[in-house]
């Protein structure tokens, strides 16, 4: 069994992405969004997302809707839609998030998004 606290794990973590956990047809990522900051705009055509935010406050940009989200707001992402989360707030907007399938490598950690970027471009 995977047990985690998470918004305790979430809260302590400053890197842009980390992979905490993936399984066959899920994956648990933590995410930290300086201020400024954003995802980027993205479309992840087979994976379907649930992002779960735990700090800091964001403009979700999901299929041409555009929400304010903060603290204790989930945003569900089908898979095809086009989206972007972006850090509105003068502290990090921190979130978790679950792809169903997994849509990075296993235990990969980017400590940036520039370095996402590039592993991922």
């Amino acid at each position: 069994m995977q047990h985690f606290t998470i918004v305790t794990i979430a809260e302590k973590s400053a890197d842009f992405r980390r992979v905490l956990w993936t399984g066959e047809h899920s994956q648990l990522v933590i995410m930290t969004i300086p201020p400024g900051g954003e995802i980027g705009d993205e479309v992840h055509e087979e994976n379907d997302q649930i992002l779960t935010f735990v700090a800091g406050t964001g403009e979700a940009r999901v299929g041409g809707e555009v929400r304010e989200v903060n603290q204790g707001d989930l945003v569900a992402v089908p898979a095809g839609t086009r989206h972007n989360f972006i850090n509105t707030g003068v502290n990090p907007l921190v979130l978790y998030t679950v792809y169903g399938p997994p849509d990075h490598a296993d235990g990969v950690v980017h400590h940036t998004k520039e370095e996402a970027d590039r592993d991922e471009g």
